[in-house]
């Protein structure tokens, strides 16, 4: 169990990049940063990054896309090639360490006063983003997330993979008491200030990632969490595993344990005067 509690030299306080130091804790110069973490996508990846920065593009931010290969064998990188170096940054990892990994590289890179993510297979649709643009400038929210389960969602999946879903958000309020219906789709935006926070508290490597920025963020304070709709539908033509559901299920009570019992997420941490972030109250 203390492999998946902390993995890999990875502890809570230790990572990719250190908030105070590192580019987070310089200004923002842009308005968004969009991070595209991919394994061996094949022709989608370009698709999907040269539709993202159109998007973008004609919602009139300024913006930066973070293209970061975890460790893929397909070549794909090479699909970016010609895509204008300040637009399309890309990172790419000498191995395969899962999406969590990926992401922690490439949200420590970003410039942007918000900075997110995006599923580089193409189920989820750059088109969505405008919409998170626009909660962005109305309200300024900690958290913008896609979820599945919005009432004005179009998601369609198999009943088993719908069970799979609703059983394992039903856990998640249950542990975390999180005021949130899906943490696992693969679209989402977050202030700078709660990425600069979390970022370096974070262990997860895998897809776990999203549940892990989300609790973390909610125990220091941050819990303006927006959702926002999706569609979905290629994505649920592929079946899950018993395994892949076992490894999140073991991971998911992983951060329960570091975050409920072990109080992990604020060992090494600055006291800030008056509570959490900006003065919040502290919640633990």
């Amino acid at each position: 169990m203390s492999d998946h509690l902390f993995p890999a030299d990875r502890t809570p306080g230790r990572a990719t990049d250190d908030a105070g130091d590192g580019e987070l804790g310089r200004p923002a110069t842009l308005d968004v940063s969009i991070v595209v973490p991919y394994y061996n996508p094949g022709a989608r990846l370009r698709t999907t990054v040269e539709r993202t920065a159109e998007v973008l593009r004609e919602a009139g931010v300024t913006f930066e896309i973070i293209a970061v290969s975890d460790g893929s064998t397909d070549g794909s990188q090479l699909s970016l090639v010609g895509l204008p170096e300040e637009v399309v940054r890309q990172v790419e990892l000498g191995r395969n360490e899962g999406k969590g990994q990926a992401l922690q590289v490439g949200l420590s890179m970003g410039h942007g006063r918000y900075l997110g993510f995006l599923d580089a297979d193409g189920d989820l649709s750059p088109e969505l983003l405008a919409p998170f643009v626009t909660l962005m400038r109305l309200y300024e929210p900690d958290i913008i997330l896609g979820s599945k389960r919005h009432p004005m969602s179009a998601v369609s999946y198999p009943p088993l993979r719908r069970l799979y879903s609703v059983g394992y958000q039903a856990l998640i309020r249950a542990l975390f008491r999180l005021d949130v219906r899906d943490t696992q789709v693969g679209l989402k935006l977050v202030k700078r200030e709660v990425i600069a926070s979390v970022l370096p508290l974070l262990v997860e490597r895998r897809f776990a990632f999203d549940l892990e920025l989300i609790a973390v963020a909610n125990s220091l304070g941050y819990d303006r969490v927006f959702e926002a709709p999706v569609r979905i539908e290629e994505r649920f033509r592929s079946t899950i595993s018993l395994r892949a559901v076992g490894g999140m299920l073991v991971d998911t009570l992983a951060i329960f344990v570091r975050l409920r019992i072990l109080h992990r997420y604020r060992r090494g941490r600055s006291p800030v005067p008056g509570g959490g972030p900006e003065g919040r109250p502290d919640p633990t």
